[in-house]
């Protein structure tokens, strides 16, 4: 079976490997050796949070200074 990448870096998956795995929203994407490997992930959504979070290096105090200064300013930036 062949994918095609569009211009726009798209894959579009055969209908047969997607029936297969059935539903999945999301794939952990790796590089290996010249390959490039799909695995299937059910992401709940607290999950995608905190690996935002990790992504972004915010910590607990950050999130815990972020709600102080939202409730302090009443979340408007001030101009």
């Amino acid at each position: 079976m062949l994918a095609k990448m569009t211009a726009k870096n798209q894959l579009t998956l055969p209908k047969s490997v997607t029936n297969a795995l059935g539903q999945v929203e999301y794939f952990e994407v790796q590089a290996k050796d010249g390959q490039i490997i799909l695995t299937p992930v059910r992401i709940q959504r607290a999950d995608a949070v905190r690996a935002k979070l990790a992504e972004l290096e915010l910590n607990e105090q950050d999130i815990a200074d972020a709600v102080t200064w939202a409730r302090q300013s009443g979340g408007k930036p001030k101009k």
